[in-house]
C-alpha cells in the first residue's frame, strides 16, 4: 500500500468539502463557509520536481469510542468506521434543539451503525406512523492521536441529515444512497462529540422535492460513517476502462482527481496496476495544480496478458494510486469490455445474456441499514439461484458492488431519480439539476466497480417520456455518461403496458431497453395459459420492431406469493412458480432477447398503503400483506420459495444455451 503523508496540527475548520466532482455538478454536503477549487482535465506530460513532503495526521480507535475497519475496502487510505457505540434518541415533535441535542446532551439507546430507528415497525396502523417518519438524534464520541485536518464522511443518511460537531453545526445534506463529507480539523487527545440529526418526515413531501421511493421509508444513519487523516494532497475518484486490442492485449485508461491543498506545486502523483507478481506502473503526468486547485490526471498502460473479468472468472487486480508521503487510494477492479453488436451485449468479446433477480438493500429487523452479514446473505442467495446478473433500483452500497465484483455478478443498476410507473416529479430547473447530480454523484462513487455493465436513468418510464423534465433529463444524462463512461451501457426501464409507438429522441443515446412485463400477474391473471404464453410472445416481438436497434432485457416480472392464499391460486406459492416458468420458458424461445431478471429476489418492505396494486382488480379475494411486497423468490425472513427452484433450473439451462452458442 502506498504511503500516507502527515501534516501538522490546524484548528477546527467551518469549509465545506467541495468533491472534485463538484464543477461538474456533483451533489455535496452544505456548510457554513465554501471551500473553491478548480478542475482542469489534463493528459499531456508535464514534468516539473516534487515537492517537499510534511506528515499528515493519524486517527486512531478512542477509548471512549470503539472505531473498526471501513466495511468498504477500496477508497482513500486511512479510514476508520465510526461504527459505535452511539446514542440515538428518537425526537417525534423536533424538540431536540431547544433542549440543546446539537450538544449531546440527550441520552438514548446504545446501537451500532448502521442503524434506522424504524426498521421494525412496517405494517399496520404503526407500520403507517413509522413510515411516514420522524426525527432521530444520533451521538457519539471519538479522539484522534495527532492535530490536524479530517474528512468526515458519511456513505448515506435518510433523509435530511445535520451534523454537528463539539457542539458547533458544520453542515447539512439531503438525500439518501449518496455520500456526503466535510472537512474538520481535530485536536490531540481530545474526546469529540460528533451529533447528527437525521429528519425523515413527510414521504409525500420528498416525493414532491424529486425524492420518491417505491420502499419503504427507512430513516437515520444507514450507512457507515468515517473519519480519514488529510495531507497537503487528496486523491479522489478514479475512473476505470478497458479496450480489448487485436493482439489479445488490453489497453487500460485510468483518471484520477488530484486536489492540492497547498501553494501551487506538482504534485508527482504514481500509481500501480498488479495481481500476484504482474505489476504495471502507471505514467501520470507530473502537472503543476495550484492551491486548492483538483487536476483530472491520465495514464495509459498496456497488459499484454490480461486476466479478464467476467461471470465465472471474476478475476481483479489491485489499483494503488499516492502521493508519496501525503495520500493514497486503494480500488480492487476488473479488466473487461462491454460493448454493444447492434441488439447483442458483448463482454470481452462474446455474447452475453442477464439471468438473475432484481434485489433491495433490506435486511429484516435492520431494513437497509445492512451490514456486511447482510450483503453476504444476498449475494449467496443470488449464487443459490445460479444468478449472473441482478437489478437495483437505486445506488447500490459500494461494499456490496464489491461483493458482486468478487462474486462475478453483473449489475443493472439504476441511478438518478425513481418515480412510480409513467410518473416524473423532477420538473422545473432545481428539480432538474438535482437530478443530473444525483447521476454524477452515483457514477464517481460506482464507476471503478466491473460487475456494474449499466446505468439505468429512469424507472419505468412510459411512451416517448415526460417533456418536462424527464425528456431533457435524459437526453443530457445518457449523452453525458456515454462521453464519460465508455465501457458501460446507458438504458431505460419502460412502463411495459405503456410503451411508445414510436421510439422518439428521448431513446437516442440509449444502448439497453428493460421491459417491465407483467402479463398473468397483473392482467391475464385467470387467462388459459396458452393466452398468456402468446401474450408475452407478441409484447416481446412488438417491443423488438419499436426497438429495433436496441439491446433488449426483461427486467421486471413476478407475481406475489404467500401461505395466506390457496398455492395454485393468484396469491400462492405454486401459481407464482408457474407464472415464473412460463415466462422464462417463453423468454428462451425469443431470438435476440438478452435475459430476463426476476422481481424479486426477496420480499421487501414498502408503504404500509401498498396491497398488491392493481392485482385486487382482477383477484378481488386475494389475500396480500399490506407493506411487504412479497415478489420474492425468498421470503422477508430469508426461507426459500419454490419458485427459486423453477428459477434456478431455467437460469441453468439458459446460460447452458449462451455456453454452446459460444462454443460453435
Amino acid at each position: 500500500m502506498l504511503p500516507v503523508r502527515r501534516q501538522p496540527r490546524r484548528a477546527l475548520l467551518g469549509v465545506a468539502v467541495v468533491a472534485a466532482a463538484a464543477a461538474v455538478g456533483v451533489p455535496v454536503a452544505t456548510q457554513a463557509d465554501g471551500e473553491t477549487q478548480v478542475i482542469t482535465e489534463v493528459r499531456p506530460a508535464q514534468l516539473v520536481p516534487k515537492s517537499k513532503a510534511r506528515p499528515a495526521p493519524t486517527a486512531s480507535a478512542s477509548s471512549l469510542s470503539q472505531t473498526a475497519p471501513s466495511v468498504i475496502n477500496s477508497g482513500p487510505t486511512g479510514r476508520v468506521a465510526l461504527t459505535g457505540p452511539w446514542r440515538v434518541k428518537t425526537d417525534r415533535y423536533d424538540t431536540g434543539s431547544s433542549k440543546g441535542y446539537q450538544s449531546g446532551a440527550f441520552d438514548g439507546r446504545a446501537v451500532t451503525l448502521p442503524y434506522s430507528p424504524n426498521a421494525r415497525t412496517l405494517t399496520g396502523n404503526a407500520g403507517v406512523e413509522s413510515h411516514r417518519g420522524t426525527v432521530a438524534w444520533y451521538r457519539t464520541s471519538f479522539a484522534v492521536q495527532k492535530a490536524g485536518d479530517y474528512r468526515l464522511r458519511f456513505e448515506s443518511v435518510n433523509h435530511r441529515a445535520t451534523v454537528y460537531l463539539d457542539g458547533r453545526k458544520i453542515g447539512t445534506h439531503v438525500g439518501e444512497y449518496l455520500p456526503f463529507e466535510f472537512l474538520v480539523g481535530l485536536k490531540a487527545g481530545v474526546e469529540h462529540e460528533l451529533v447528527v440529526k437525521a429528519d425523515w418526515r413527510g414521504p409525500l413531501r420528498m416525493k414532491r422535492e424529486g425524492w420518491h421511493r417505491t420502499w419503504f421509508n427507512f430513516g437515520g444513519i444507514n450507512r457507515e460513517v468515517t473519519l480519514r487523516p488529510v495531507g497537503d494532497s487528496e486523491l479522489t475518484a478514479p475512473t476505470i476502462n478497458t479496450r480489448l486490442q487485436p493482439d489479445g492485449s488490453a489497453k487500460v485508461d485510468i483518471t484520477v482527481h488530484a486536489k492540492n491543498r497547498i501553494d501551487s506545486r506538482a504534485l508527482g502523483v504514481i500509481g500501480v496496476l498488479r495481481r500476484g507478481d504482474e505489476r504495471y506502473e502507471l505514467d501520470f503526468p507530473d502537472l503543476v495544480v495550484p492551491r486548492r486547485g483538483t487536476k483530472i490526471l491520465y495514464a495509459q498502460v498496456t497488459v499484454p496478458k490480461p486476466a479478464l473479468w467476467e461471470p465465472g472468472s471474476p478475476n481483479l487486480y489491485d489499483l494503488e494510486l499516492g502521493v508519496p508521503g501525503e495520500s493514497g487510494y486503494v480500488q480492487k477492479v476488473g479488466l473487461r469490455q462491454v460493448q454493444r453488436d447492434g441488439t447483442k451485449l458483448l463482454l470481452n468479446g462474446k455474447r452475453v445474456e442477464l439471468h438473475g433477480a432484481s434485489i433491495h438493500e433490506d435486511a429484516k429487523g435492520r431494513g437497509d441499514a445492512v451490514t456486511g452479514p447482510d450483503m453476504d446473505a444476498l449475494v449467496e442467495d443470488l449464487k443459490s439461484i445460479g444468478a449472473n446478473a441482478t437489478r437495483a433500483q437505486h445506488p447500490l452500497h459500494p461494499a456490496l458492488l464489491e461483493r458482486l465484483d468478487a462474486a462475478g455478478i453483473l449489475l443493472w443498476m439504476g441511478v438518478g431519480p425513481v418515480d412510480a410507473p409513467g410518473a416524473w416529479t423532477s420538473r422545473g430547473p432545481r428539480l432538474l439539476a438535482q437530478a443530473k447530480s444525483r447521476v454524477r454523484a452515483s457514477y464517481f462513487q460506482a464507476q471503478p466497480h466491473p460487475s456494474l455493465i449499466v446505468w439505468n436513468l429512469v424507472n419505468e418510464i412510459a411512451g416517448n417520456g415526460h417533456p418536462a423534465g424527464q425528456v431533457p433529463y435524459i437526453q443530457s444524462m445518457s449523452a453525458e455518461l456515454k462521453r464519460r463512461d465508455p465501457g458501460r451501457l446507458v438504458a431505460l426501464d419502460i412502463w411495459g403496458a405503456h410503451p411508445p409507438k414510436v421510439a422518439g429522441p428521448v431513446y437516442r443515446n440509449i444502448d439497453a431497453i428493460g421491459d417491465t412485463n407483467y402479463i398473468g400477474w397483473y392482467e391475464l391473471t385467470k387467462a388459459p395459459r396458452q393466452t398468456v404464453r402468446n401474450a408475452i410472445r407478441t409484447h416481446i416481438t412488438d417491443l423488438q420492431k419499436i426497438f429495433p436497434d436496441k439491446i433488449m432485457v426483461v427486467t421486471e416480472f413476478g407475481a406475489e406469493a404467500n401461505d395466506l392464499n390457496p398455492t395454485n391460486r393468484p396469491g400462492g406459492f405454486r401459481f407464482q412458480a408457474d407464472l415464473l416458468r412460463l415466462h422464462l420458458d417463453e423468454y428462451a424461445k425469443i431470438e435476440n432477447l438478452s435475459g430476463a431478471l426476476v422481481w424479486n429476489l426477496r420480499d421487501f418492505a414498502v408503504a404500509p398503503s401498498f396491497a398488491g396494486g392493481s392485482i385486487r382488480k382482477q383477484v378481488p379475494e386475494i389475500r396480500i400483506v399490506k407493506g411487504i411486497n412479497q415478489k420474492g423468490l425468498f421470503e422477508y425472513a430469508g426461507r426459500r420459495k419454490r419458485s427459486a427452484d423453477v428459477v434456478q433450473g431455467a437460469i441453468t439451462r439458459a446460460l447452458a444455451r449462451t455456453a454452446a452458442g459460444a462454443g460453435g
